[in-house]
């Protein structure tokens, strides 16, 4: 059953968002960063867990389904657009005060 909701997933990223056409990686998709954050909202029921800056003009997200613990990282550039560039799943968020 996870197979198959990480398959939709995949597919459902793959056909709703473009793909990079000067990419490296195979598997990064890219498309405008509201766009991509209404999908991850909307479409994944994602949350974003997390972000940080690369550069000054790139910040990097982690978002992640609660429902079955797939997890994304999204690159924001300043120029408006969003890419995916790794995904994966069995997410375990880290304790804020660990016992």
């Amino acid at each position: 059953m996870k197979m198959i909701s990480r398959r939709a997933f995949l597919l459902c990223v793959c056909v709703t968002l473009p793909t990079l056409a000067q990419a490296r990686m195979s598997d990064v998709s890219c498309d405008d960063s509201v766009r991509m954050t209404e999908t991850l909202k909307e479409v994944m029921g994602a949350e974003r867990q997390g972000m940080g800056l690369r550069d000054p003009e790139t910040m990097l997200e982690v978002w992640v389904t609660a429902r079955n613990g797939d997890w994304l990282i999204v690159q924001n550039y300043a120029n408006g657009t969003s890419c995916i560039v790794a995904m994966g799943e069995h997410w375990e968020g880290s304790r804020a005060n660990p016992a």
